[in-house]
């Protein structure tokens, strides 16, 4: 082997001569510290909204028949309230967006009341990162059939999905927007209906 191939087989050099040198003293200023520090809280915000579940809220017109439905015949578990929800998130959702059409007079007010704690209502794990919350505030419907509203075409195709993987009778009226009547244990039918906004 010649002098001219050993040169070319080197020992590599360590990662930190590669990177662009930054003094000590500059990485300790002051400014250093703000920048590490934003750098970190920027890291641990991604890594909450990311790995916080998707939620997907239903209005019912009683919440101990929703009970009754999502617990009993849909074998849903009841899942705790995500971390972003104590922090007044759902104001956001719910009543601001509401057609009145959807919701009568008397349980207009005490929906918005009861919407200021987040944990009020019922949870469920509808899916794996993604849960189902049930509160109250939907009007009856015809012949005081029982409302179940919801804004989001995906959370009716997923409540269907798991009408239709659990056997419950139920009847298809509209696909766009989705709306469906399932019986339940007690006779009662209930409507499921999307609010097309």
């Amino acid at each position: 082997m010649t002098l001219a191939n050993l040169d070319i087989i080197s020992i590599p050099q360590p990662l930190a001569s590669f990177l662009p040198s930054i003094p000590l003293d500059g990485l300790l200023s002051t400014q250093g510290i703000m920048v590490m520090l934003l750098v970190a809280y920027a890291g641990a915000m991604w890594m909450f909204l990311t790995s916080a579940p998707k939620v997907h809220t239903v209005m019912v017109s009683d919440l101990e028949i929703a009970r009754d439905f999502y617990e009993g015949m849909l074998d849903l578990p009841v899942a705790d309230v995500p971390l972003h929800y104590y922090y007044d998130y759902e104001q956001t959702l719910g009543t601001v967006g509401a057609d009145p059409l959807y919701m009568s007079s008397a349980n207009f007010g005490r929906a918005t009341a009861q919407r200021s704690n987040a944990s009020d209502g019922l949870w469920y794990q509808l899916k794996k990162n993604t849960q189902l919350h049930v509160i109250s505030g939907a009007s009856l419907g015809d012949k005081n059939r029982q409302r179940h509203v919801c804004f989001d075409h995906d959370c009716l195709e997923q409540v269907l999905m798991r009408v239709q993987t659990r056997g419950v009778r139920h009847k298809i009226r509209r696909n766009k927007p989705l709306n469906f009547l399932v019986k339940d244990f007690d006779g009662r039918v209930i409507e499921m209906a999307e609010v097309d906004s």
